[in-house]
């Protein structure tokens, strides 16, 4: 019975980090200007979608919004008849208060998930005389570059009259809530593949102000007083 029940054990254990390893897809990109946050200046439109809540978070293997990282999904419609290189991008997050964070790293995301104690081994206790089963988790930077292959992008050139988007985690842990409010993303360095002519920088507020409904009484009372 004892047999039965480790051998039960030691297939879950290794069963999940399997099913972890899945390729996983995000929600196909719409054109960059169908978005609410976006900025378009030489045919080109680049839009930011925060991954703040449910409909729009990442189906990443890792929670980096728990540790502290938004992820934004930056997308980018080229409607030149040039293609784009990002190869020299740089994408800054700018708080309300000005506080400007670069796109986190790879190295940046691995100090921050994972502690030396989470990364340690864990046991499954087991009754005595039982030695307790170790469960070897999976290295940080294969999960971290899986999310990055599966959701980054998938190339820095975006060919004429194309989409190409990815995500980017920026560290807010440390910001005033509520993060997004007059804060923006800022695009700059994007370059035209042929020329290396730079583009003007885009600047993406990240929570537009809704536009104001329009008072169809207001001119009511002109047309009352021109009666009078």
């Amino acid at each position: 019975m004892r047999r039965i029940l480790i051998a039960s054990l030691l297939t879950l254990a290794i069963a999940v980090p399997a099913h972890a390893d899945k390729p996983r897809k995000p929600k196909p990109a719409l054109p960059a200007a169908q978005y609410p946050c976006h900025d378009s200046h030489n045919n080109i439109t680049v839009a930011a979608e925060p991954g703040d809540i449910k409909d729009t978070e990442p189906n990443t293997r890792l929670d980096y919004a728990h540790h502290g990282f938004l992820p934004i999904r930056v997308i980018i419609t080229n409607d030149s008849d040039q293609a784009l290189t990002l190869d020299d991008a740089r994408i800054k997050f700018i708080s309300a208060h000005n506080d400007i964070v670069q796109a986190a790293t790879d190295d940046d995301l691995q100090r921050r998930l994972f502690s030396r104690k989470y990364v340690s081994d864990s046991h499954i206790p087991m009754p005595a005389p039982i030695p307790s089963i170790p469960i070897h988790h999976k290295q940080v930077d294969k999960q971290i570059l899986a999310d990055d292959t599966d959701f980054g992008f998938a190339s820095t050139t975006v060919a004429a009259h194309s989409t190409a988007s990815g995500y980017l985690y920026y560290d807010v842990r440390d910001l005033d809530d509520p993060v997004l409010d007059h804060a923006t993303l800022e695009v700059r360095e994007v370059r035209f593949a042929s020329t290396n002519k730079e583009i003007d920088s885009f600047e993406i507020s990240l929570k537009p102000t809704p536009e104001p409904k329009s008072d169809s009484t207001t001119s009511k009372p002109d047309a009352d007083a021109k009666k009078k």
